[in-house]
């Protein structure tokens, strides 16, 4: 594993049905990658062995918020990236808490 990211993606809205309506679209253009990812309560964890792609996906994550009806989109995103690999899969960091 090369890299690790992890993207919250704020819709601009007052409305909590729509934002989770507008999270639930880019979650879902996630899961389409095919990459295996991870949903937590604030940001999801994406990870693979392209950080190309995987930025790409985090560009791509905004563009979805904002084709699926919200004015504007901010986004937090953390970054894990070692070209040579031994990146921390998802599994290895929360697999101990999920029983």
């Amino acid at each position: 594993m090369t890299a690790s990211v992890a993207i919250q993606v704020l819709p601009e809205t007052n409305d909590t049905d729509e934002l989770i309506r507008i999270v639930d679209e880019v979650i879902a253009y996630i899961a389409s990658t095919g990459y295996n990812y991870y949903v937590g309560p604030f940001e999801t964890t994406i990870e693979g062995d392209s950080y190309d792609e995987l930025m790409e996906i985090v560009k791509n994550c905004q563009k979805v918020a904002i084709e699926a009806g919200c004015p504007s989109v901010s986004a937090y995103v953390k970054i894990c990236y070692k070209p040579e690999g031994g990146v921390l899969t998802i599994d290895k960091k929360v697999s101990k808490h999920h029983k």
